[in-house]
C-alpha cells in the first residue's frame, strides 16, 4: 500500500465529531479556520484532515505526531513564565502551504508525498499527555508543530485537563482563525502566538491564506483577552522590505504597544532551500522599525547572541534589563510573579505566574507605574 494511503487511512480512523461546524442546508461548513470550507459528503477541507463522513464533520482526535518538552522561549513566548518548560505536542496537517515551512514534514502531510513518507500519527490519550507534562516538570502545555486551529477540538480536550492540573496552555498558530474558533478557544487557551507572515495580500496568497483574515483574528485575540505574542519570520525577497515591516509594526501598535513582536531569521528550508538566510543587519533593521513605530517589546530571534540585547526584556519606563536570554536559555530573570520591575515598580504585561495576568495596555491608556 502506498505511504499516502496508509497515512490517510490511519488519520481517518483517528477522528471524532467536530464541534466547530455549522449546518448549511445539507452540507456542514467547517468553522475551524478562515477558509470556512463548505463540504459535501466524502469531501475534505483545505487542511486535508477535516472531512465529512455519513453527513458528519469528522475532525482529528486521539493522536499526536510529535511530543517533546521544550523551553517556553522556543515557541517563542518571552512574556510567559521565563525559563519554564512547555510540553509541546503536534498533530498533522495545515491550512497553509508555506514554501519556507520549517515543520513541513508534519504540516504538509497528505499534500506532499515526501512528508507522508516521513510522518505518521501515534494514538494518544489526553490524560496521559497531561501526566507527561507533570512528569517533565512542565508549567505549560502547547499545541504546536502543525497548525493547531485545524485540530482545535482535540487540543481543547487536552487543555481542559491541563487547566484542572494547574497548567497554563498555549497555541502556536498561523492566526488564520474565525471568530467562532476564538470563542471556542478562549476558556481553554491562555497564550496565543501568531505568525504574521507579512503585510501583503499577494504574499498571503502565495502561502494559501488571506491577510485580512489574519489581521481580523489578531484584533479578535486582543479584544478577547488572550495573551498574544507575534512572530514575523523575515524572509529575504518575501516580506523583508522596510515598508512591509513598518506596516506590520504599525498594525500591531494599533492593537497595543505592549504586544511583543519577534522578528526572526529565516533559514533555508523546504521549497526555498536556495534562498539566502536572513542576515544580522536585516534583523536589526526590522527590530529598529518596530521600536520606531512605538512597540515596547521587540525581540530578535534565531540568531542567538548575534543581535546585541535583542533577546532581552527591558522595563519600558526605566530601561532596567528584566529578563536576559541567549537563544532559548534564560541567563537572568529579575521580574517577579506580579510582573513588576524591581527598579521602578512598572508592571510589565504578560503571564509571569500561573493564574496571575498583567494585561497589555490598549491605545490611549497610560502605562501603569511609569516612572515620573
Amino acid at each position: 500500500m502506498a505511504p499516502e494511503a496508509t497515512v490517510r487511512e490511519r488519520l481517518a480512523a483517528l477522528t471524532a465529531r467536530g464541534s466547530l461546524v455549522r449546518e448549511e442546508g445539507t452540507k456542514p461548513r467547517c468553522l475551524a479556520c478562515g477558509h470556512r470550507c463548505l463540504l459535501a459528503e466524502g469531501k475534505e477541507g483545505v487542511c486535508r484532515v477535516r472531512f465529512v463522513r455519513d453527513g458528519e464533520l469528522r475532525v482529528p482526535w486521539g493522536y499526536v505526531s510529535s511530543i517533546a518538552a521544550d523551553p517556553i522561549e522556543k515557541k517563542p513566548f518571552f512574556h510567559v513564565l521565563p525559563g519554564a518548560t512547555a510540553l509541546s505536542f503536534g498533530m498533522l496537517g495545515c491550512d497553509f502551504k508555506c514554501p519556507f515551512c520549517q515543520n513541513w514534514e508534519i504540516s504538509q502531510t497528505l499534500r506532499d508525498q515526501e512528508a507522508d513518507a516521513w510522518a505518521g500519527p501515534r494514538p494518544a490519550d489526553a490524560e496521559k499527555i497531561v501526566a507527561t507534562a507533570l512528569a517533565e516538570g512542565a508549567a505549560v502545555v502547547t499545541s504546536t508543530y502543525n497548525e493547531p486551529l485545524i485540530t482545535a477540538e482535540w487540543a481543547g480536550a487536552i487543555f481542559a485537563r491541563a487547566h484542572r492540573a494547574g497548567l497554563l496552555t498555549s497555541f502556536v498558530s498561523n492566526g488564520n482563525a474565525t471568530p467562532e474558533a476564538l470563542d471556542f478557544l478562549r476558556p481553554l487557551v491562555d497564550a496565543y502566538k501568531v505568525d504574521l507572515k507579512g503585510m501583503s495580500e499577494e504574499g498571503y496568497r502565495r502561502v494559501g491564506g488571506r491577510l485580512s483574515v489574519v489581521l481580523e483574528a489578531l484584533s479578535g485575540l486582543v479584544e478577547r483577552g488572550f495573551w498574544v505574542e507575534v512572530v514575523t519570520l523575515v524572509v529575504p525577497g518575501h516580506n523583508d522590505s522596510d515598508g512591509e515591516l513598518r506596516d506590520a509594526a504599525r498594525f500591531l501598535r494599533s492593537l497595543s504597544p505592549d504586544l511583543p513582536w519577534h522578528v526572526t531569521a529565516f533559514h533555508a528550508d523546504y521549497r526555498m532551500a536556495g534562498t539566502p538566510s536572513t542576515d544580522v543587519r536585516t534583523l536589526l533593521r526590522a527590530a529598529e522599525i518596530g521600536r520606531e513605530e512605538g512597540l515596547r517589546y521587540v525581540y530578535t530571534g534565531n540568531l542567538p547572541g548575534r543581535t546585541g540585547s535583542g533577546e532581552t526584556t527591558f522595563c519600558p519606563a526605566c530601561r532596567a534589563p528584566l529578563v536576559e536570554r541567549r537563544g532559548f536559555q534564560v541567563l537572568a530573570c529579575r521580574i517577579g510573579a506580579d510582573g513588576a520591575c524591581p527598579a521602578c515598580g512598572t508592571r510589565i504585561p504578560g503571564l509571569w505566574a500561573p493564574g496571575v495576568a498583567n494585561p497589555p495596555e490598549r491605545p490611549g491608556e497610560p502605562l501603569v507605574g511609569r516612572a515620573g
